[in-house]
C-alpha cells in the first residue's frame, strides 16, 4: 500500500506544473525557528527567546500576507500587512497566557520576560522588513547577496545581544 502512494505521489509531483515559491524569506524563517528552539534547549532567557519567537511569527504574517496575495500593491500590502501582523501576535500572546505558557519570574519595562522579546523581535524584524524593501526598490535590485538573511538575522542577533547586556548588566 505503502508503494502505491509512493509511486502516485512520484508522479504527481513529475508531471505536476511548478509555480513560484512566495515567501518572504526560507532562510530566515528557518534561522527563526532554528534559534528558537536551541535557546529552549540552552535554557537561554525568555526575553531573549521571546526575541526569536517574535521575529518568527512575523516571518509567519507575512507568509500568510504573500498567500493572500497582498505583497505585490505596496500601499494595501501594508495596511493589510499590519493587520495580519498585529493579529497573529495578539493570538499568539493570548494563546500563551491562556495555556500558562509564560513564566512570570521577572519583568522588563512592566512586561513578562517572553511577551517584551517578542514585542521588540517582532518590531525589530518589521522594521527590517521595511528597510530590505527601500533598500530593494532605491536600488532596483538587493546591494548583495542574501541582502535580506542578512539583514533580518543579522538585527536579531545583534537585539539578542543587546536585550542579554541589559538583563545582565542593567537591570
Amino acid at each position: 500500500m505503502r508503494v502505491i502512494i509512493f509511486s502516485i505521489a512520484l508522479i504527481f509531483l513529475i508531471f505536476s506544473q511548478t509555480r513560484p515559491v512566495f515567501a518572504h524569506c526560507p532562510l530566515c524563517v528557518a534561522g527563526a525557528g532554528a534559534g528558537l528552539t536551541l535557546s529552549r534547549f540552552l535554557g537561554i532567557d525568555d526575553s531573549i527567546t521571546g526575541i526569536w519567537l517574535g521575529a518568527f511569527i512575523g516571518a509567519l504574517a507575512f507568509w500568510t500576507q504573500r498567500i493572500l496575495g497582498q505583497r505585490n500593491n505596496f500601499f494595501l500590502a501594508r495596511g493589510v500587512g499590519i493587520l495580519i501582523y498585529i493579529l497573529f501576535f495578539v493570538l499568539t500572546v493570548l494563546s500563551f497566557y491562556r495555556f500558562n505558557l509564560v513564566v512570570r519570574h521577572g519583568d522588563i519595562f512592566g512586561f513578562d520576560k517572553l511577551t517584551f522579546g517578542m514585542v521588540l523581535g517582532g518590531v525589530v524584524f518589521y522594521f527590517v522588513d521595511l528597510l530590505n524593501t527601500y533598500l530593494r526598490r532605491k536600488n532596483g535590485k538587493a546591494l548583495f547577496p542574501y541582502q535580506s538573511v542578512v539583514l533580518s538575522l543579522g538585527s536579531i542577533i545583534f537585539a539578542s545581544i543587546l536585550v542579554y547586556i541589559l538583563i545582565n548588566y542593567f537591570i
